[in-house]
């Protein structure tokens, strides 16, 4: 890598960087202030979620809250969170005494292994449907993927997992249902999110094939002998990869919006499932650090779509550096 390109790069990814600092800040801020809003004694959930309900009594909650300091005011607590994180201390679990970052790590390993599945699933289904109905457009297979397209979009994500677990657990009985404990128990989530997916993607490859299949220099290089197969693959992948790259970490926000979901109908112990029973025992600094993790790793992302689309398109790089 030259000097030049070291440079281009360094002025494309150091704004970023900033905006992935004040993404992830902003985004914790607003849980902390959320979790801090719902209605309820946060010391009581707490003894609930440590000790279980029916065992919960007013001195176990009157404890916690004198121990974890929830009696304090709210913005004594942002403080004093605030001071910790500048340490690089996310704090503890409320409920467990865990480390926060030992809670997201053990949990956030699921959580990837699933999302990197699902997302490669999804495009193993949307890449070919989508170049073969970008390479003919208005035919069988175009409709056809079109319309299965419109009707996963159009579904609830909650909805395509019972359609999954009724059809191959309840009925045919080859998938377990919900759980961890094989590799068998991560096929029905990770199809879940790979439906959800390819519904969006398959249209965009779609069109970007279309759109770089009507450009002028793919007809130029087939008045130069060039079969329409030849010309495409040597002269059109590149530029239609571009808005394909750029979607791809787009999806990032919708498998935040699917672990959620997934992870909590499948009773998968991923990221996904640990925020909703935090949440549920107000465990602030865990939702505060999963909001923080979940705000970086989008920005990155983000960079990352964006540094592979200056090695894709040239002409943006120049247009970058200018």
């Amino acid at each position: 890598m030259s000097v030049s390109e070291a440079r281009l790069l360094w002025a494309v990814a150091a704004p970023r960087l900033w905006q992935a600092l004040i993404t992830g800040w902003l985004l914790a801020t607003l849980c902390f202030a959320l979790t801090h809003a719902l209605p309820g004694d946060v010391a009581l959930r707490v003894a609930a979620a440590r000790i279980g309900d029916d065992r919960v009594t007013a001195e176990a909650a009157e404890r916690i809250r004198q121990e974890e300091g929830l009696g304090l005011s709210v913005l004594t607590q942002y403080g004093t969170w605030m001071m910790r994180l500048a340490q690089g201390d996310l704090g503890r679990s409320l409920v467990t005494g865990t480390p926060v970052l030992a809670e997201i790590t053990n949990h956030g390993r699921y959580t990837l292994v699933l999302g990197t599945v699902g997302w490669l699933l999804s495009y193993l289904i949307a890449l070919p449907l989508g170049f073969w109905a970008g390479c003919w457009p208005g035919g069988v297979v175009d409709r056809l993927s079109m319309g299965f397209a419109v009707v996963l979009a159009s579904l609830p994500t909650f909805l395509v997992g019972i359609g999954l677990i009724s059809a191959f657990a309840l009925t045919l009985h080859w998938l377990p249902p919900a759980g961890f404990k094989t590799g068998a128990h991560m096929v029905l989530p990770a199809l879940t999110l790979a439906l959800g997916l390819a519904a969006y993607s398959m249209r965009i490859v779609r069109n970007a094939v279309v759109e770089v299949r009507q450009a002028f220099y793919l007809t130029f290089a087939r008045i130069r002998g060039h079969s329409s197969v030849g010309a495409f693959l040597h002269h059109g992948v590149r530029n239609a990869a571009i808005p394909i790259v750029t979607f791809a970490a787009l999806q990032f926000a919708y498998l935040v919006d699917g672990f959620v979901i997934v992870e909590t109908l499948f009773n998968y112990p991923g990221l996904g499932d640990l925020l909703v029973r935090s949440l549920l025992a107000r465990d602030v600094p865990v939702v505060v650090g999963a909001a923080l993790l979940i705000g970086w790793t989008y920005a990155l992302i983000n960079l990352a779509a964006d540094l592979a689309c200056l090695k894709l398109d040239p002409r943006r790089s120049m247009r970058e550096a200018a």
